[in-house]
């Protein structure tokens, strides 16, 4: 290149640049999609497996995905060049193997689903007039590639993305808080500023009161970095998630041609086997929940709106931690956990090179293990919520030494990125061979059990500065685990499997009735009748179970009181539980046919004393401690009425419930913005004429919206119902079941009815 044409090249750069800044477009509406030879319109986010329903026992991606059909679908989109150096299409997550063709040239491709990836489109591009075309093929017909439900297709946002030629790198303002006190704050910024022009570029990055000269050669990235002091910062907890933001300017012949801003958090924390997990200095009880990525009646679709509601409900439930499993989640779920207040393991994979599955993630570990955890630790090292990063869950290699190498591999590839998390993984074992792993564990920062925490004792002795968190337990464990982590310092949490009922895995977590399939959800065969794991601790409409409610006891003594009912054996027939289970248990006193036969009520508190009363009879008086592992459990003589515990000066009642006479319906809002996105969940109870809900009731109804909203889903928790989740007909199960209403692009009034044997319930909503 010639001076004179380095000249003209500056010039040129200078002209674009003094107006153009990095942007972001949504590119979620519009798309047509086609998929066994049908074309239709779709907005994202997108999964076609939940439009279909399970099929029982005949889905291709068995009993672990949900009996779902998954295979081939295609996204097209047209839109106009835009004016801009650079244009990229940015997108959040494809499940799986997506391949990116705009104009009809291959762009880029991606093939874990659960990471995300961005696409540099200018090459392709028109330079004239005509549309392009951009076209995303997806493949999800290799199966079984995933132990859960995947979904199949676009399920998570994309963003078309426009940027100078010179500009703050994607994911490029990290921040850090290497010293944290109550007084002071040291608050670390680095900035990467990449240069996807022809000739070298000199510029200035501002950050705050800072300004750092960048010299940056054609076509590479250059980091450059600053300190900060903050005077008595607010420090972030989950009690108090103080955020903070910080701007940084980039700056090119005075003007400003890009600027980015960071959300953080200033805390400290640690781990050390003498005193457990400190959090800003305090000790901290983790008591944590697995979850998997999927939104339940929403299929794998991640709105932003159900993210944080799925924080939101893990939060009520008591939860201070949240373990990713087994794949990094959304942006949106991580700011969530941010503002909410709820700590995080963010986990990477799976397994590792040994298949769990014919088409997992074993058939391409060493072409993309490195990439996919750059894109997860570069996009969420911000997150405060995140306390530690995980590089795998149960790997099957576990007995072959160079699974120490795979550990190492991949811890190094995060502390490429970031060093100021500990690494963890999840290890368990399906023989008596544990001690094997200690090389493997000596890797690992925290070390995680799962279902193994029996083993703390003798491990502890053995190496006194391991520090341990139980990664998956067993819902019924719920006492056991909380007295090891209260009792022992280096036995930092438990971390319950799982937090909430998920699609795929099924029929784990199952209880059955004799006569019905037996075995666990891994028999040969599987359980055709499941198409979800009903081990949470609160199911997919929302509701929590007794467990719930028991475990967070166990954690906050300040929980208020609460009282179940054990469904009596052979009420329904003989039951039986499996591994993940607990008894069924509801909050319910209408048991007809049972009258005179005992019945067991389970009442969960602190308190040292409870006494139950039937019609404003004492029915007894128990006492409660850590002996009883604070339940007060009575056998009382089943007879309809209205029960009432009291405790420490509060009471908890359950009142037989009559005939059912209507629909209650309760939204967890009444306006939704009107930007195509957001969602309103509504609940459905079937109650008597007192409104009091009538725990049997299984009735058929159906759902129209009219007006500025539309209908994403409608179900109930029952995860042996093969009606689509995207159905506007659904049966109530236990009483109960739940819509979900998406915005369209338009303000005004929603309109929701439902029918059923009962009077038509309506609620009014809007959009603004």
């Amino acid at each position: 290149m010639t001076k004179k044409m380095v000249i003209l090249m500056m010039l040129v750069i200078a002209a674009v640049s003094a107006s153009a800044q990095t942007k972001q477009q949504l590119f979620d509406f519009g798309w047509q999609f086609t998929h066994n030879g049908k074309t239709v319109t779709v907005d994202l986010p997108h999964d076609w497996d939940i439009y279909e329903g399970p099929v029982s026992g005949k889905g291709i991606t068995g009993t672990g995905g949900g009996w779902f059909q998954a295979g081939k679908g295609e996204y097209r989109k047209t839109f106009k060049s835009p004016d801009a150096e650079i244009t990229k299409l940015h997108f959040e997550g494809v499940y799986q193997k997506a391949e990116v063709y705009v104009n009809g040239q291959k762009a880029g491709q991606h093939h874990y689903g659960y990471t995300p990836f961005t696409v540099d489109v200018t090459p392709y591009l028109y330079k004239d007039k005509r549309l392009n075309e951009v076209t995303v093929k997806v493949d999800n017909s290799e199966q079984p590639n995933c132990r859960w439900y995947s979904g199949s297709g676009i399920y998570r946002h994309v963003w078309l993305e426009t940027m100078p030629a010179l500009h703050i790198a994607e994911n490029g303002v990290f921040v850090t808080t290497p010293e944290v006190s109550e007084q002071q704050a040291r608050v670390q910024v680095e900035v990467t500023i990449a240069n996807e022009s022809q000739v070298d570029r000199n510029a200035t990055v501002v950050v705050g009161a800072a300004q750092l000269m960048v010299a940056v050669a054609a076509g590479q990235t250059k980091n450059v970095s600053t300190t900060l002091t903050v005077n008595h910062p607010r420090l972030w907890s989950p009690e108090n998630p103080a955020l903070s933001e910080i701007n940084v300017q980039l700056k090119e012949n005075g003007q400003t041609i890009d600027n980015a801003t960071a959300t953080y958090g200033i805390r400290s924390f640690s781990f050390d086997a003498e005193r457990g997990f400190i959090l800003n200095g305090k000790p901290v009880l983790i008591n944590g929940a697995c979850i998997h990525h999927d939104d339940g009646v929403l299929g794998a679709r991640a709105f932003d709106d159900a993210e944080i509601r799925k924080v939101r409900q893990m939060k009520q439930a008591g939860f201070n931690l949240i373990r990713t499993s087994h794949n990094p989640s959304t942006r949106a779920f991580l700011d969530a956990c941010d503002s909410i207040g709820m700590l995080v393991i963010d986990e990477a994979f799976d397994g590792w090179r040994t298949q769990k599955n014919p088409y997992d993630y074993s058939t391409v570990i060493d072409s993309c293990f490195h990439d996919d955890i750059h894109a997860m630790v570069l996009r969420d090292r911000n997150h405060p919520s995140i306390i530690s990063w995980s590089i795998g869950n149960e790997v099957i290699e576990r007995k072959d030494i160079r699974v120490v190498y795979t550990a190492r591999q991949m811890k190094a590839a995060i502390l490429e990125k970031d060093a100021t998390r500990p690494v963890t993984e999840a290890l368990c074992a399906w023989d008596r061979d544990w001690e094997i792993y200690d090389p493997h564990a000596e890797v690992l920062d925290v070390v995680g059990y799962n279902y193994m925490i029996f083993k703390h004792a003798s491990d502890h002795q053995r190496d006194p500065k391991r520090v341990i968190w139980q990664t998956e337990s067993y819902p019924r464990d719920a006492f056991r685990n909380w007295a090891v982590v209260n009792d022992f310092p280096y036995v930092v949490g438990d971390i319950v499997w799982t937090g909430l009922d998920y699609l795929g895995e099924s029929g784990i977590g199952r209880t059955y009735y004799k006569g019905e399939r037996e075995g666990e959800s891994w028999i040969e065969g599987g359980q055709p009748e499941w198409h979800g794991a009903p081990c949470g601790d609160v199911d997919i409409t929302g509701w929590r179970k007794p467990i719930s409610h028991y475990r967070e006891m166990l954690w906050d003594k300040d929980t208020p009181l609460y009282m179940a009912v054990k469904e009596p054996d052979g009420y329904h027939g003989e039951i039986h539980t499996t591994m993940w289970s607990v008894w069924p248990t509801w909050e319910s006193w209408t048991w007809p046919g049972w009258e005179g036969k005992p019945v067991e009520v389970e009442v969960y508190t602190h308190q040292p004393e409870v006494k139950l009363y039937l019609d404003n009879q004492l029915i007894g008086t128990k006492q409660v401690s850590r002996n009883t592992e604070f339940k007060a459990v009575f056998s009382v003589p089943y007879k309809a009425g209205t029960l009432r515990a009291e405790a420490g000066g509060k009471s908890v009642t359950l009142k037989t419930a009559g005939e059912p006479a209507r629909l209650r319906l309760t939204p967890d809002r009444t306006v939704m913005t009107a930007d195509g996105q957001s969602l309103i969940f509504v609940v459905a109870e079937v109650v008597d004429k007192d409104g009091t809900p009538v725990p049997e009731a299984a009735i058929p109804c159906e759902a129209t919206i009219k007006g500025v909203g539309t209908l994403l889903a409608f179900a109930s928790a029952d995860l042996k119902d093969t009606e689509p989740y995207t159905s506007p007909r659904a049966k109530t199960w236990k009483g109960r079941a739940m819509l979900v209403i998406r915005s369209t692009q338009k303000k005004g009034s929603v309109s929701v009815t439902i029918k059923s044997s009962l009077p038509t319930a309506t609620l009014s909503l809007k959009a603004k």
